[in-house]
């Protein structure tokens, strides 16, 4: 999905720099720092992977885990230091969002620590418990 802007959007796994994609998540991110290049593509080869590029290099990455028709969970967005304040990451995540509905799921999730308002712009909340309880194991030591 190319812009008047020249970037574009893809899920083409084979246009992912995956070396790109390991470095600024393991090196440049409060939750992937450290994560090995080894997980890292295992967890590309596992996911449906967003790119946003310019003309010359990768600018942006997003990753969605689903089964495609139930549930998604949106994780490792991320959009170059360089290029951030220009609006690429809501472009991200709307096309993210958009997808998703196509799809015909019903939930979608994901945890930040810091970009809430982002978020919030595309209807995601704060759980607030209701009839569900959300709830997560996170084992020590994994990134």
């Amino acid at each position: 999905m190319e812009r008047a802007d020249g970037h574009e959007i893809s899920t083409d796994p084979d246009r992912l720099d995956r070396a790109w994609v390991h470095k600024v998540l393991s090196t440049d991110t409060y939750w992937a720092t450290g994560r090995s290049r080894e997980r890292n593509d295992q967890a590309l080869d596992d996911s449906r992977c967003y790119g946003v590029y310019d003309a010359d290099r990768q600018i942006g990455f997003a990753r969605v885990v689903t089964d495609g028709v139930t549930f998604a969970w949106i994780c490792d967005v991320y959009v170059d230091r360089e290029t951030r304040g220009g609006g690429l990451g809501k472009r991200l995540v709307a096309h993210i969002v958009d997808d998703l509905d196509r799809m015909g799921l019903r939930r979608a999730a994901l945890a930040t620590g810091d970009a809430q308002e982002l978020y919030r712009r595309y209807g995601f909340a704060e759980l607030d418990g209701g009839e569900t309880v959300w709830m997560s194991k996170q084992w020590a030591g994994r990134t």
